[in-house]
């Protein structure tokens, strides 16, 4: 049996109220709950119905592909897991990928739980992957999230009409990108 410090979770990269780690497949159940979430879903545009067995291949794919960055966001003082982030298309190449999130439950929200996610994957993408660009897609509906990611310094590139179908009616996604350069001016980061 093992002290409680060596089974305590991974903290990859650490803030100040919250961590990141990667996945395991003993984050597959609770991933899975996580996904049918209504706001949640709301939110990401996810349609697709998921069972756990998919979740699971889905889990091992990522643990293998070396294109993307999975990590769960969890609490310091708890080590609950309260959302994920991901760099995702990692193009090593152009020096660009894309970033996405989700916070699962609503009392998370709103607490800058995700801001503070959003700063350490930034910080990651462009200080050890060496990245140049990093952008992502908002619906348009989702205002909230669309002033997080301007306060955190991305700029808006363009709109694709009409790309979601959600709810019975049409929804335009948000094209949002930042650089490097305007990461670092804006949080201070030295090279």
């Amino acid at each position: 049996m093992g002290t409680y410090q060596e089974q305590r979770p991974v903290r990859f990269l650490e803030g100040e109220k919250i961590y990141l780690r990667p996945i395991s497949m003993a984050d597959a159940e609770l991933y899975f709950h996580h996904l049918y979430h209504p706001e949640g879903r709301r939110l990401t545009g996810t349609q697709l119905i998921h069972t756990k067995e998919q979740i699971e291949r889905y889990f091992e794919g990522k643990m293998q592909d070396r294109s993307s960055v999975l990590l769960l966001i969890a609490l310091r003082e708890t080590d609950e897991v309260i959302g994920d982030v991901a760099l995702q298309s990692i193009d090593s190449y152009n020096r660009n990928a894309n970033i996405r999130i989700a916070i699962f439950q609503d009392e998370h929200q709103g607490k800058g739980y995700g801001s503070e996610a959003m700063k350490l994957m930034l910080d990651y993408g462009f200080g050890i992957v060496n990245l140049h660009r990093i952008e992502l897609n908002v619906w348009s509906y989702n205002e909230r999230a669309s002033h997080v990611y301007e306060k955190l310094g991305f700029k808006r590139e363009g709109v694709q009409k009409d790309a979601l179908y959600y709810n019975h009616e049409y929804h335009d996604s948000i094209l949002m990108a930042i650089l490097e350069d305007e990461y670092r001016t804006l949080h201070k980061k030295k090279v």
